[in-house]
């Protein structure tokens, strides 16, 4: 039954993609969806409730999709943090470049940039739980609510930097999105060596990148 349940959610999720990159927009109503595609409403309502939850859906199926295979490799599971994170990034933007369209008309459709971030949330919340996870040397602190709130302040911090790397791949228009690996690499480099003691170099090589690109386009 189970089995059963997650082919008709992914079933879904596949004639939702199909429809709005092959007609530029939503379907005009769950009723209308749901008689083109020869199912019940009820079928729909049972995995979403709204179209704009299947949006979000796609980026934390993305998100499961990139630690499933992660997860299956031994040198993430032997890495360190940094490895770990850097890991992430490589594949969740592969996942995110292998349903470009997909991903840009669901980022794209709302003018309104709160929308487009409440259609983020599950994805932050998946993102920041991950980064909590991460053994992260922090700052040294002896009062342990202290030590909590700095955990969870950086991976808000992170998430920022997930959200900065993807408006930055949106407009990437370079060969395979080399820019966007090169920032990507930059930017965990840089934020790992903010929690040492002489991060000064790390951030002047992020910097004359990120002053390279915006000249560039200029």
């Amino acid at each position: 039954m189970e089995i059963q349940e997650q082919s008709t959610r992914n079933t879904i999720l596949k004639k939702y993609s199909d429809h709005v990159l092959k007609h530029g927009e939503k379907p005009k109503s769950i009723y209308a969806f749901t008689k083109e595609n020869n199912m019940e409403e009820a079928e729909f309502y049972a995995h979403f409730g709204t179209f704009e939850a299947i949006d979000a859906a796609i980026f934390v199926d993305l998100f499961k999709n990139t630690m499933q295979l992660l997860h299956q490799d031994e040198d993430y599971k032997k890495g360190n943090a940094q490895h770990q994170l850097l890991s992430f990034y490589f594949t969740f933007f592969e996942m995110l470049t292998a349903n470009r369209s997909l991903v840009m008309y669901v980022l794209n459709q709302n003018e309104n940039k709160l929308k487009t971030l409440k259609t983020l949330d599950p994805l932050k919340e998946e993102y920041t739980d991950f980064v909590e996870s991460l053994d992260i040397e922090s700052p040294d602190v002896f009062i342990d609510n202290i030590a909590n709130i700095i955990d969870k302040g950086m991976a808000k911090v992170s998430y920022g930097q997930l959200l900065f790397i993807l408006r930055f791949w949106m407009k990437d228009t370079s060969p395979s999105f080399e820019k966007t690996d090169v920032l990507i690499e930059k930017s965990i480099h840089a934020g790992f060596e903010a929690l040492n003691t002489k991060p000064f170099d790390t951030f002047v090589d992020l910097g004359k990148f990120l002053w390279k690109e915006r000249k560039s386009k200029a």
